[in-house]
């Protein structure tokens, strides 16, 4: 599946889950119920899964994480905010950056209206 074919599979499960839950709820609410969208549609992902940063030499496991790391291309960062900002932005292009990943989706569910709360970022190397 490309990129595109993804993300248009995970932005139909996170309106699922939005239109069901609506807004209000914690991040990892979201979360957990997104990854179960995303099972029931056969797509492959991890979840909080680890990424180490890498300076120069050094691995160093500093507790970053990804969200939802779907089919190994796509990174999706779940927010609960009042708006997205950007440093929002910039968190999810760099963990794009870092994976070398090429498109990442920013999902903040604290919307009366999803597509209000849907970023889609390029990582254009």
């Amino acid at each position: 599946m490309t990129e595109n074919e993804i993300t248009e599979k995970i932005l139909t499960c996170a309106f699922r889950v939005h239109t069901t839950l609506g807004p209000g709820l914690l991040e990892n609410a979201y979360e957990a119920c997104l990854e179960h969208e995303l099972h029931k549609s056969n797509l492959p992902l991890t979840r909080q899964q680890a990424l180490p940063l890498v300076y120069e030499t050094v691995k160093l496991e500093t507790g970053y994480r990804l969200d939802l790391f779907v089919a190994e291309k796509v990174i999706v960062e779940i927010k609960a905010v009042e708006e997205l900002n950007q440093l929002h932005m910039a968190q999810l292009l760099t963990y794009l950056r870092l994976t070398g990943c090429k498109v990442g989706l920013l999902l903040n569910f604290n919307t009366v209206s999803l597509k209000q709360g849907i970023k889609r970022l390029v990582n254009n190397y």
